[in-house]
């Protein structure tokens, strides 16, 4: 079993939640702890877009359990109706689904049977909550906190190593198609991940200003290589989709594929390494002199197979070399890009995790 850094923050906020709850004589510590469960977020903005928003929701609900126990009282059915006007009040200000079901939890609480003094209870309960959230603020501010830069690249290189080599695999018709299907399913996830984890990153506040212009960089830079490895994506789902059809074309045909593809491959590849700091100095001016395909020869020599046998299936083939030259256009963008960063930052590499 593996613990992530979110497990581990959840157990020691509950914790301390917990720890201080007693210590301060707070009459049900326990509500400190649900709270912290439903406050940690994976990233510090988040950690504070919630905790202001689970502060208004537990008011929320503080207000209207209070109102409803001294002009009701706390029948279990007058409970559900305040349960009812929370999550109405709460959707209504489109706060989110943990916010809303601790605001319920608020109602609840605050409205349960009890011996004492009403306000003294309910503020009691309702400052258990919000140590619970404090709680959870501060250890996801302070303890492990994450690092998307990494974690983001380190996802998009292992998917563009992942996608480049069933590219060669594949149009030297060497890859099993069962284990090829598993892999872009696979592979679908894993760019999902990367998506998932750019928005965590895009979300990420900086506070200095050289800071900022820097990871302003790095965001286009990685947006780029995100839409670089997803049209190297589209081409490999093209080559497993034409596989069987492949081989209806001449020999002569399928070379020059290949051949245009490593180009774009190596391309590819060279950037990617260039950008973890992998090329020498002297090397790198060779990226400037990335091989372009020549996709109109490839397409002229298409359409001469398809005069030849006059079998409209061969058309299937100019979507394919039309994912090639998209994927073309992207690398050398990318290129461009790279090279307007490595400018700025002629001495700073991006890491991958295992390093």
């Amino acid at each position: 079993m593996k613990l992530g850094a979110r497990m581990m923050k959840t157990g020691l906020a509950v914790g301390i939640a917990l720890y201080f709850g007693h210590l301060i004589g707070f009459i049900s510590p326990l509500l400190a702890a649900i709270a912290v469960v439903f406050s940690i977020q994976p990233s510090i903005y988040r950690s504070y877009q919630s905790i202001i928003e689970q502060l208004q929701g537990n008011i929320i609900g503080a207000l209207i359990a209070v109102v409803a126990v001294f002009t009701l009282g706390n029948d279990p059915f007058v409970v559900g109706f305040a349960i009812i006007l929370v999550i109405g009040v709460t959707s209504t200000l489109k706060m989110n689904e943990n916010t809303i079901s601790l605001a319920v939890v608020a109602v609840i609480a605050l409205m349960d049977a009890t011996d004492q003094t009403f306000l003294y209870f309910a503020g009691s309960r309702l400052s258990s909550m919000i140590l619970g959230i404090l709680a959870a603020f501060i250890v996801n501010l302070v303890f492990l906190p994450p690092r998307y830069e990494t974690r983001l690249f380190t996802k998009i290189d292992r998917a563009t190593n992942d996608i480049l080599q069933w590219l060669r695999v594949t149009t030297r018709q060497l890859s099993d198609e069962p284990a090829l299907k598993y892999e872009i399913t696979r592979i679908q996830d894993d760019m999902r991940w990367v998506d998932h984890t750019y928005l965590l990153y895009s979300e990420e506040r900086t506070y200095f200003k050289g800071t900022r212009f820097s990871k302003g960089r790095k965001m286009v830079l990685f947006r780029q290589l995100i839409t670089t490895t997803k049209k190297s994506f589209d081409v490999l789902k093209a080559f497993y989709r034409l596989d069987h059809k492949i081989e209806q074309i001449p020999e002569e045909f399928q070379d020059a594929v290949v051949q245009e593809l490593d180009k774009l491959i190596n391309a590819h590849e060279k950037l990617v390494l260039s950008l973890k700091g992998r090329i020498k100095r002297t090397h790198k001016q060779s990226l400037r002199r990335i091989e372009e395909p020549d996709i109109p020869l490839l397409v002229e020599r298409l359409m001469h197979v398809y005069e030849e046998t006059n079998n409209p299936d061969k058309l299937v083939f100019l979507p394919l070399a039309s994912q090639l030259m998209e994927y073309h256009y992207q690398l050398e963008r990318l290129k461009k890009l790279l090279k307007s960063y490595q400018n700025h930052h002629q001495d700073h590499f991006i890491q991958t995790s295992d390093k």
